[in-house]
């Protein structure tokens, strides 16, 4: 079960131009769960994304 502040981050992942404004512990967990991948940009720097699953639980709580 994902906290209150997990949703938050999900949501701000699917929202937010920028990831350092992220909590990276919150990041670490969605990472777990299998809800968000760290992926490099063509810049080199590495963004947090939402996966399938994430997606589908935004979409679960009204936010997708």
């Amino acid at each position: 079960m994902l906290s209150p502040h997990e949703i938050a981050t999900l949501i701000l992942v699917k929202d937010c131009s920028d990831p350092f404004c992220l909590d990276p512990t919150a990041i670490d967990a969605l990472v777990g769960h299998q809800l968000v991948t760290i992926e490099k940009g063509s810049s080199g720097q590495a963004s947090p994304r939402l996966t399938h699953r994430g997606q589908s639980i935004l979409k679960a709580v009204g936010r997708g």
